[in-house]
């Protein structure tokens, strides 16, 4: 009783709520469902399925699915094509601080290596540390007029008015892990007063302790570049809640590991109960890390430090105990930003360049011994060949 019949003819209204019950997909060449493309009623069996498709429609699928399986070649979705013809061809200026470290080459790394795959060119400019000559490289490419200018300032001020020349020559700008006083279109890089803050804990929970002097020392870089300036406003405020700790000294060592070296073993004489020394970098700190081993007390004076996360000078450092805490900022994290942006601009330039700057702040990394991983440190070989997306 009220069983269906064996066949049963339905009008394009009833069509239409069996389809909703069924989820009937789409006609792939109509791009509509059966009741409201070639068919006008359908019939279904006693179970309610259909059935009597029209030879129609059958043609027209089966030719879709033909012709879906003969193409090969690659489709533009929309946006796919505009994305690689706009990378074609394109020139990225990047003028570092110096080429001369694990930091710059690995960025460099993951840069080159989609650029290559994207068909743009990178121009490298290496002033080897010196400003004027930096400012010189940033003039000639200027000049050069390339889509994008990347730039890692040694000196907040100093090429500031060069990043609002860029601009003015349409030309984008993204400053790198040390930005000027000039925003330009991006920032890709360490939120520095956030640096400081994790160094200013970490060094805290290691000296504020019962039983510890609670003495501390800074050497900080450059005091010029936002890796100085902002780090230590951060380790100041971070320092507050820890009222046991006091800085006894803190001095600028340049970004040089000698003269870390020099100015750790001497505070290491004048304050013998010394619990721990704050070194800004890395490429400094392993100057600060030996004098503390030649007085034989890696270990006992706690060495919290920070950079890029190269292998050999953090990880290693962290797992030999001449590092207490170091602080990441990743590298290979970085550089897919930096490229992301790359790619985000060579697509479609700000208009006007400097009109609308944003800042991609890297995600830090606190190492110490009980979490490092395999993973936690990279080799520019490893980004030569990952471009930074890992694997």
């Amino acid at each position: 009783m009220n069983k269906r019949p064996s066949k049963a003819t339905f009008d394009a209204q009833t069509c239409r709520k069996k389809e909703d019950e069924e989820k009937i997909l789409l006609n792939p060449v109509t791009n509509k469902r059966p009741c409201t493309g070639t068919f006008d009623i359908l019939t279904f069996d006693d179970k309610g399925n259909m059935m009597n498709l029209s030879k129609k429609f059958l043609a027209a699928f089966t030719s879709a699915l033909l012709v879906a399986n003969a193409v090969a070649e690659p489709k533009d979705d929309g946006l796919s094509a505009n994305f690689y013809k706009s990378m074609k061809g394109k020139t990225v200026g990047f003028v570092p601080i110096s080429m001369g470290f694990d930091l710059t080459q690995g960025w460099l790394a993951g840069m080159q290596r989609q650029a290559t795959e994207l068909g743009y060119k990178i121009v490298v400019r290496d002033p080897n540390w010196n400003v004027e000559t930096g400012a010189q490289a940033l003039n000639q490419l200027i000049g050069e007029k390339p889509d994008i200018l990347i730039f890692h300032p040694l000196d907040m001020q100093a090429y500031s008015r060069l990043v609002k020349k860029a601009n003015d020559a349409g030309i984008a700008v993204i400053s790198l892990n040390l930005k000027s006083v000039n925003n330009g279109d991006a920032y890709v890089g360490t939120d520095w007063y956030d640096m400081g803050l994790k160094q200013g804990e970490a060094i805290g929970k290691l000296c504020g302790a019962a039983g510890k002097s609670g003495k501390v020392a800074i050497i900080q870089g450059v005091v010029t570049t936002p890796g100085s300036i902002f780090s230590l406003v951060g380790i100041d405020d971070s320092l507050k809640k820890f009222t046991t700790v006091k800085v006894v000294a803190n001095q600028a060592a340049d970004w040089d590991a000698s003269k870390a070296r020099t100015i750790a073993s001497t505070l290491l004489k004048q304050h013998e109960d010394l619990c721990g020394i704050i070194d800004l970098w890395d490429g400094q700190g392993v100057g600060t890390a030996a004098a503390i081993s030649e007085a034989g007390k890696t270990g006992k004076v706690h060495l919290v430090t920070a950079g890029g996360g190269n292998r050999k000078p953090a990880c290693e450092n962290v797992a030999n105990g001449s590092f207490s805490t170091y602080i990441s900022y990743d590298v290979p994290g970085q550089v897919r930003d930096l490229n992301n942006v790359i790619k985000m601009y060579l697509q479609a330039k700000p208009t006007p360049p400097g009109a609308k700057p944003f800042a991609l702040y890297t995600p830090l990394k606190v190492l110490t011994k009980d979490t490092l991983r395999p993973d936690s440190c990279w080799t520019v070989d490893e980004i030569t060949k990952s471009g930074g997306y890992g694997g």
